[in-house]
C-alpha cells in the first residue's frame, strides 16, 4: 500500500464513526479510573452511556490553562496534575512512562511505550516519506517533545533520522550536503533559512525533495516558494498534549483528522458544538490509554470542511489553523472573556450569533454587542444590554444584525481599539 498509511484511512465514514463511538465508553471509564483529575471532573458520569456525540458534548471541556493550573497546584504530589495514567515510582501511576517532557508553562507531558506514541507516522507518510528514506529532523530534542514526536513517527514509517535539533544552521547545512537526506521534518521557517543559506554559500542541498512541517503557520506563499526550489512540503497539526490531530495530503484541501481522534468544533469559551462550516475552537478526545484526554480544548480555531479528501481518505477534514480561540481582553480595567459572551447568549435564546466589539482609545473604551436575531421581540436590546452589564459589570450598546451578517471567523470578542 503506497498511497495510504493503512486501511483505516479508507474506511467508510459510518464504519469509522461506529468504531470511534464504540471505543468512547471504555476511554471515558479509563480516564475516570486511571487518573485522579478525570475521576473528579467526570464524577457521576456513567461512562457506558457516553455512546454518541451529543452525549460526549454534555461533558466539560478541559482547557489548557486549567490543565496547567492543576499541574501547578499538585506539583509536589504529581507533576502531571492527575491527568496521566502512566508515570514512575513515587507517583500514583507508578510505571509506564518512557520519557517526560516540559512545554512552556511549564506543562509536563508523558510519553508511553507504544510504538509511534504520538501517531505522527500518518502525517509523515502523507507527506511522501517512505521506508528507507533519510529524514533530517530539525525539531527540538531538548525539553519539549517535538523532536521525539517526529522521530518516532519517522521510525514507524521506516525512515532513518538525523537528529538535527534546532539552531546550528551551518552544521545542519553541512549535514544536509554530506548525508544527502531525502526530506526535511521541522518548522517551515527554519527550512527557509536553510534554503537561503544554501543559496548564499553555494551548498548543494538538492537531495531534499520533500518535507513535513509543523509548529507554526505555513502560508501558501512559503509553500510555493519552497516548491519552486524543488521541495514539496506538507503540514501537520499536532500538540504536545494530543499528538497528531490532523495532517495535509497531496490534495492540499484542508487537513484530514487523525484516526484516533474524535474532533469537535465548539463556540469559544463554551462546550457548545457548532454546525459544520462554522469557525470555532478545536476540541479533541484522544483515544490514548496512557494520557486519556477527554474533550481537550486546544485553544486553536478551525472549521470542518464539507466532503471527503480527493485523495480517497475518508475521514473528516478541517480548514487548518485559523487563529487562537482565547480572545480574552481587558476593558476599563476588567477582563472580559468569551465565556461571558456565551453566558449572555444563554439568557437570550433568540440570539443566533454574537460578537462583542471593543473600540475607542486608551481610557475611553466602549463595547458594542452585535447580535444576529431573526425577528427580534420588543425590548430585546434593552434586556440584552442589562444581561451584559450583569455578567461583565460593564455597559455595552447592543446592535441588531440580520442572520448571516456577522463574519464566520470564530471571533466572539473583537478588539478594534487603536494603540498608537
Amino acid at each position: 500500500m503506497t498511497d495510504f498509511y493503512d486501511a483505516l484511512e479508507q474506511r467508510s465514514a459510518a464504519e469509522r464513526e461506529a468504531a470511534l463511538l464504540a471505543a468512547l465508553p471504555g476511554h471515558i471509564a479509563r480516564a475516570q479510573q486511571a487518573t485522579s483529575a478525570f475521576a473528579e471532573s467526570l464524577a457521576g458520569v456513567a461512562a457506558a452511556a457516553i455512546t454518541s456525540r451529543p452525549a460526549l458534548a454534555t461533558l466539560p471541556v478541559l482547557r489548557k490553562h486549567e490543565l496547567l493550573e492543576r499541574q501547578q497546584a499538585l506539583r509536589a504530589q504529581d507533576p502531571f496534575g492527575g491527568f496521566s495514567a502512566i508515570g514512575w515510582r513515587g507517583l500514583r501511576a507508578g510505571a509506564g512512562a518512557r520519557r517526560v517532557f516540559q512545554s512552556p508553562g511549564p506543562i509536563y507531558e508523558p510519553e508511553g511505550t507504544a510504538a509511534d506514541y504520538w501517531r505522527m507516522a500518518r502525517a509523515i507518510h502523507a507527506a511522501g516519506f517512505r521506508a528507507g528514506d533519510l529524514a533530517h529532523c530539525s525539531f527540538s530534542y531538548h525539553l519539549t517533545p517535538a523532536g521525539s514526536m517526529m522521530e518516532s513517527g519517522a521510525h514507524a514509517v521506516g525512515c532513518t533520522t538525523f537528529a538535527g535539533g534546532i539552531g546550528n544552521t551551518e552544521l545542519q547545512l553541512q549535514a544536509v550536503a554530506e548525508l544527502r537526506p531525502h526530506g526535511y521534518i521541522g518548522t517551515p521557517s527554519f527550512l527557509k533559512i536553510l534554503v537561503e543559506k544554501a543559496a548564499e554559500t553555494g551548498t548543494d542541498i538538492r537531495s531534499l525533495s520533500k518535507g513535513m512541517v509543523g509548529g507554526e503557520a505555513f502560508p501558501p506563499s512559503l509553500r510555493d516558494w519552497l516548491g519552486a526550489r524543488g521541495i514539496d512540503v506538507y503540514q501537520s497539526y499536532a500538540t504536545a498534549d494530543a499528538g497528531l490531530i490532523a495532517y495535509e495530503t497531496r490534495a492540499r484541501e484542508g487537513l484530514v483528522i487523525d484516526e484516533a481522534v474524535i474532533l469537535e468544533i465548539v463556540r469559544p469559551g463554551t462546550g457548545d458544538v457548532l454546525p459544520d462550516g462554522e469557525v470555532g475552537e478545536v476540541v479533541v478526545t484522544v483515544l490514548n490509554p496512557d494520557y486519556p484526554l477527554v474533550r481537550f480544548g486546544t485553544g486553536d480555531l478551525s472549521a470542518v470542511l464539507a466532503g471527503p479528501c480527493p485523495t480517497g481518505r475518508s475521514n473528516t477534514r478541517i480548514k487548518g489553523w485559523m487563529g487562537r480561540a482565547d480572545q480574552t481582553t481587558k476593558v476599563r480595567g476588567m477582563f472580559v472573556h468569551p465565556s461571558q459572551v456565551a453566558d449572555v447568549l444563554r439568557r437570550h435564546p433568540e440570539i443566533v450569533k454574537a460578537r462583542l466589539v471593543v473600540e475607542g482609545e486608551m481610557a475611553n473604551d466602549r463595547m458594542t454587542l452585535k447580535i444576529e436575531v431573526a425577528g427580534a421581540p420588543e425590548g430585546l436590546t434593552g434586556a440584552v444590554a442589562a444581561s451584559v452589564r450583569d455578567v461583565t459589570k460593564l455597559r455595552a450598546e447592543v446592535l441588531l444584525c440580520a442572520p448571516g451578517n456577522l463574519p464566520n471567523d470564530g471571533k466572539v470578542i473583537e478588539d478594534a481599539r487603536k494603540y498608537e
